[in-house]
């Protein structure tokens, strides 16, 4: 055998890899735009919308004073939120994350609920049926019809 059988260039296998990587991504961003920045990126780029809104918002106000005033309080704003982000941009990060765990959170709870309000029946019927102790509530507790 020759060298080159026995021994194949695992740098093209690395190679290949890499360059379909990069296709698919442009793919990607052909198809779906830019993929999204870090929660810092997006807060600034929110912030500056908002801000950009509000700006063009002032020149319907009457009077200058009004004007003004707006201007001002978008400078303050952006001047005390820039440094943050600046300073701790991972923190965006884990508040965004944590949010998500809040809302899959709430997500699960509202949905068990809904399920049982759907189906017209008691939860404390569901519970014990289940025999999921969470859901029961103190003894001797009773429905109340509000209609």
């Amino acid at each position: 055998m020759s060298e080159a059988t026995e021994r194949p260039d695992a740098d093209a296998w690395a190679s290949a890899c890499e360059e379909d990587l990069r296709e698919e991504q442009a793919r990607r961003r052909a198809q779906y735009g830019p993929p999204p920045g870090s929660a810092a990126e997006e807060l600034r780029k929110l912030f500056d919308v908002v801000a950009e809104k509000v700006t063009t918002f002032q020149s319907s106000l009457p009077g200058m004073a009004a004007q003004s005033a707006v201007q001002q309080f978008v400078g303050q704003a952006k001047a005390a939120v820039e440094p943050v982000i600046e300073r701790n941009p991972q923190v965006f990060d884990h508040l965004a994350a944590a949010g998500s765990e809040l809302l899959a959170a709430y997500r699960s709870a509202v949905e068990g609920q809904e399920r049982r309000w759907t189906r017209g029946t008691d939860p404390a019927e569901d519970s014990r049926k289940s025999g999921d102790p969470r859901d029961e509530g103190p003894e001797g507790s009773e429905h109340i019809d509000l209609d």
